[in-house]
């Protein structure tokens, strides 16, 4: 699989340029970049160095595994290709969904995701920045699944792809034509969907969980439409650290080993 990083770096360096060129020609919001960059792109420097350490085949090399050893339910149910390759990236995509809620809802796991959440603007770096530990229980939550599925190498590099292309997307501080945005939010979550996850307001703050497919959170009724003070004048962060200390990667690192405030 000597292609494989290749392609994804590809991918990420081209959807991360395609949006930050977007958000900088039409930008829905003033969002500052300086210090907020540099932390949001150390944190995912760091993700990956921990990645490749701990997990140096990641999710891929699981799909091999399994694959060489007959593991999973489609090494042993005989299903077109394409209809595991959907099955795969649905079924992982719900995971992803769930594991979300799980991060919010239980004590220690907010604590490394808050991380995420307390970026006090948004733009497409928000979407890469996650504590390494977040990062690494995610990791760990797909190669299990991969293991148990028994998902195809091409299905689980097209996910890969997808989750981080979308969390980029998502994330973005991009102004969409309202007609367009109300049809791609059927099917894939939008900028405007997923902003009102990052608001300070905890009854939107717990809602629009997901990354790429849109229906998990109206199937659930964990659904906001809109911002309650709209998209330009709602607040985004966490109230306790909405002083900048946010945007500097020590804090970002250290922030899950402290006591909350």
């Amino acid at each position: 699989m000597d292609w494989e990083p290749a392609l994804r770096l590809a991918v990420f360096l081209s959807v991360f340029a395609a949006m930050a060129v977007w958000e900088w020609r039409a930008p829905l919001r003033p969002t500052p970049r300086g210090a907020r960059w540099r932390a949001n792109l150390g944190l995912i420097t760091i993700d990956t160095i921990v990645l490749r350490i701990l997990f140096p085949a990641a999710a891929v090399g699981a799909a091999i595994d399994a694959a060489n050893h007959g593991w999973g339910l489609f090494n042993v149910v005989d299903a077109p290709g394409w209809l595991e390759a959907v099955l795969v990236i649905v079924v992982l995509d719900l995971a992803i969904w769930a594991q979300h809620v799980a991060f919010h809802r239980f004590g220690f796991l907010w604590r490394f995701h808050m991380v995420h959440h307390a970026d006090e603007a948004m733009d497409v770096t928000t979407g890469l920045r996650f504590h390494p530990g977040e990062i690494v229980m995610s990791m760990a939550l797909k190669i299990g699944l991969v293991y148990a599925l028994g998902a195809s190498v091409v299905a689980v590099v097209v996910f890969e792809i997808a989750l981080n292309a979308a969390s980029m997307w998502s994330h973005s501080n991009l102004r969409l034509p309202a007609g367009i945005e109300r049809l791609i939010r059927y099917i894939i979550v939008t900028p405007d969907m997923h902003r009102s996850h990052h608001s300070t307001d905890r009854r939107e703050h717990d809602t629009n969980f997901g990354f790429l497919l849109s229906v998990w959170d109206r199937l659930f009724r964990l659904y906001t439409e809109a911002p309650r003070l709209g998209h330009q004048d709602m607040e985004i962060g966490l109230p306790p650290w909405r002083d900048g200390r946010t945007a500097r990667l020590k804090w970002a690192l250290m922030a899950p080993f402290r006591r909350p405030e």
